[in-house]
């Protein structure tokens, strides 16, 4: 009995092998199901038909448990839905295939009986073990997903196009406000006071301009008195060697005669539309009669 037993199994699992094989062979030839599965081997056997449909045998019976009511109650629902898929088939060519040959002819009742029939052991099953019906719907929603997916591959990948082009449209946008927002950080102009400029401050000051500040454009302010406080060459010399180390930076030198004192910061700042807050200076000597107070915010960084 167990012989026979396993001779008749193994002869229904080869059965379902072929019969899958050659069903989903033709519909991925319909374009149903994707056409990967139409390779064949040195053998000429569709193996990847052969090893998915393997696959999901064997995942239906880890998500049953192995538990054979369960197996059979997923075998029947499938099964009965087969049967009145046929029945609906039947009925679709009697409406839009009226005039097809056919050896065969079943009546009106014959097949809305049978529909009805199957349709009832369907709900039967369900009504027994309603966890059935759900490992059913595990598999077969996946596979008309797939199905529906195969038969609107046009108009998905025109959607995906469409939405790839918005996108690109948008981000090509928002790269130009970035590019924008960087542009209008890194042309903020900040002033500078230098006091006698000394190379080794004004090296101090550049360096931290680039490593606190975004903007990269610096309008250098030389004060003097006299003529013969008047640095500006021994200044644009110094500029010339310090443009080597940064050549990121642009540096305008202005000179003016006068003291340092706030009056003359409120005036440069009105003049170049500089926030006072973008004034940097040196430390305010005990020579000076004002204190940082009277200066109105500036920053001291040496």
């Amino acid at each position: 009995v167990v012989v026979d037993a396993v001779l008749v199994l193994s002869g229904a699992v080869l059965t379902s092998f072929v019969g899958v094989t050659g069903l989903v062979h033709r519909m991925a030839l319909d374009q149903c199901f994707p056409r990967f599965l139409l390779k064949t081997n040195r053998r000429g056997t569709f193996h990847r038909i052969i090893i998915t449909f393997f696959l999901l045998c064997s995942s239906i019976l880890i998500i049953t448990r192995g538990r054979l009511l369960s197996l059979a109650g997923v075998y029947t629902i499938s099964f009965l839905g087969v049967m009145t898929l046929f029945g609906i088939g039947n009925i679709l060519l009697k409406i839009r295939r009226k005039e097809l040959k056919r050896t065969y002819r079943a009546g009106w009742i014959t097949v809305i009986v049978a529909i009805c029939a199957t349709s009832l052991g369907i709900i039967g099953n369900v009504i027994i073990d309603y966890n059935n019906f759900v490992f059913f719907l595990q598999y077969f929603v996946p596979t008309v997903l797939i199905v529906v997916i195969m038969y609107m591959r046009v108009l998905i990948l025109r959607s995906l196009l469409n939405a790839a082009n918005y996108i690109m449209t948008k981000m090509l946008v928002w790269r130009s406000i970035i590019i924008d927002e960087m542009t209008a950080l890194t042309n903020q102009r900040v002033m500078l006071f230098a006091r006698g400029g000394r190379l080794d401050r004004l090296h101090k000051a550049f360096m931290y301009v680039m490593k606190n500040e975004t903007s990269r454009r610096i309008l250098l302010v030389h004060l003097y008195r006299s003529e013969e406080e008047n640095q500006e060459k021994e200044i644009s010399e110094g500029l010339k060697a310090l443009a080597q180390i940064f050549p990121e930076l642009e540096v305008k030198l202005i000179v003016r005669k006068g003291s340092f004192s706030p009056q003359v910061i409120d005036s440069l700042s009105n003049e170049f539309q500089i926030p006072k807050n973008n004034i940097f200076i040196g430390a305010p000597e005990e020579k000076h009669p004002f204190s940082v107070q009277d200066l109105g915010g500036v920053r001291i960084i040496f």
